[in-house]
Order: C-alpha cells, then sequence, then structure tokens
C-alpha cells in the first residue's frame, strides 16, 4: 500500500503522461493473480518490467509500491472476501491504496462505493487498470486525506500504513478522529514495527504472503486490527 507520505517537490518533468503510464503498465507488466488472492488479478512488476522509466530524474519521486504485493493489502482483502457482510451496502475509503487490492476486494463483495486514496499519481493508473480487470469500477483521489477532516464514508480500510513511525503518527491521529466521527477502521498489518499495538484490537489473523517472499512460496502470520472508538477502550 504506503502511498500516503507526500512531499514538496519540483514539477516531475520527466514522468509520463497518464495515458503513457496505462499503455506502460498494460505492456510492461504481468496480469495475474495477486499472490494468495486467486480472486483477484493485478498487474504486477516482474525482473523485466523496466519501473525505472517511470521515474523522473527527480529523487523524491516515490518507489513504485503499487506494482509489488504488500502482506497488509493483501490481509484486508482476505479478510473482506471471506467476511462479504463487512462491505456490503457500505462506502469504503481505500487509505494508501497502492495497487487497488483492498478496494477492488470490497467492491467485488458489494461495496456500493469505494474511493482509494494513493499520491502516486502513477498509482492512480494501475488502480483504474486492476479495477477494469478485475470488472469493478473504483474512484480515486491524489488529495492528502490525512490532512482533511474525516471523509464520508462508513468504512476506511488501511493496509499496510504503519511503515514509518513519522507517518504512523499522522494515519493514527487521521484514524482516531474518524473513529470519534462514526466511521470504522479497519487495518491490516504483518507487523511493521510502527503499528500501534496498544490502540488496536487484533480480530483475525492469516498467513499471506509479503513483499520479497512470493518468489521462495513463504507466508507469515499478518492480523487484521479495529480502532475501537475512544470511548470503547
Amino acid at each position: 500500500m504506503r502511498g500516503l507520505h507526500r512531499r514538496e517537490r519540483s514539477p516531475n518533468r520527466g514522468a509520463l503522461s497518464l495515458v503513457d503510464v496505462h499503455t506502460f503498465i498494460v505492456e510492461n507488466l504481468q496480469l495475474k493473480p495477486a499472490p494468495g488472492l486467486p480472486e483477484i488479478q493485478l498487474y504486477t512488476a516482474h525482473p523485466g518490467s523496466g519501473l525505472s522509466r517511470l521515474r523522473s530524474s527527480d529523487e523524491e519521486d516515490p518507489p513504485p509500491y503499487w506494482a509489488y504485493n504488500w502482506a497488509g493489502g493483501t490481509l484486508l482483502a482476505r479478510h473482506i472476501l471471506e467476511h462479504q457482510d463487512i462491505v456490503r451496502n457500505r462506502r469504503i475509503l481505500d487509505l494508501g491504496a497502492g495497487s487497488g487490492i483492498v478496494g477492488i476486494a470490497a467492491r467485488k463483495c458489494g461495496a456500493s462505493r469505494v474511493i482509494a486514496a494513493e499520491i502516486d499519481t502513477n498509482a492512480l493508473a494501475a488502480i483504474a487498470l486492476n479495477a477494469e480487470a478485475n470488472g469493478v469500477t473504483v474512484e480515486v483521489t491524489s488529495a492528502d486525506i490525512l490532512a482533511g477532516d474525516p471523509p464520508d464514508v462508513d468504512i476506511i480500510l488501511a493496509g499496510d500504513v504503519f511503515y514509518s513511525a513519522q507517518l504512523a503518527r499522522r494515519v493514527l491521529q487521521f484514524l482516531t478522529a474518524s473513529r470519534k466521527a462514526g466511521i470504522e477502521v479497519l487495518i491490516g498489518d504483518p507487523g511493521r514495527r510502527s503499528l500501534p499495538h496498544a490502540a488496536l484490537e487484533l480480530i483475525a489473523e492469516y498467513a499471506v504472503p509479503d513483499f520479497g517472499d512470493t518468489s521462495t512460496g513463504q507466508a507469515a502470520i499478518g492480523g487484521v486490527f479495529t480502532l475501537p472508538r475512544p470511548a470503547d477502550r
């Protein structure tokens, strides 16, 4: 997931247009089932993808996290596919959407609306293509969601968003405010160092592959957590 930490930087002069990014993804990535989730097809990087061609000379360009499968998103998608009533007929925010895997799972399970929040513009193209490949529609936004008010949704789904201490503080503050506003929160995480265990309640565990593990077939146990309302703790 991971596309949350916005940086101020100069215009990306070397970047491809959104149309060109669509073409690049289709021609250079492989559309195949996500590891551990045969129900969902994703455009995925491989050694010959040449992803560096999507980056400009700007060193602040975000890495292409969206082109790989991260455990947090897989955990949430697996949980949603096995418990479809969680999202059916409900409005969803997929926070730090990356490839869009969580939002796609939610739409396949009957969510009435999914907004994928992702600041990497290349990821926005990937989300659209991945949604199309799975026969669903997902709205996208590149806004800095964490800087705004709680969104007009029923549930926030957040996979692998606690990958740094600085970002974890912002994410937890945003999710806590959203929870106070009555929005449900589900988090998928394989146990990253900055995961705020004390603030969360574990509701499910699954063995899923993480980025870097798929070639060996290894899978680690990760968790799906809920964030209780402050008055409930």
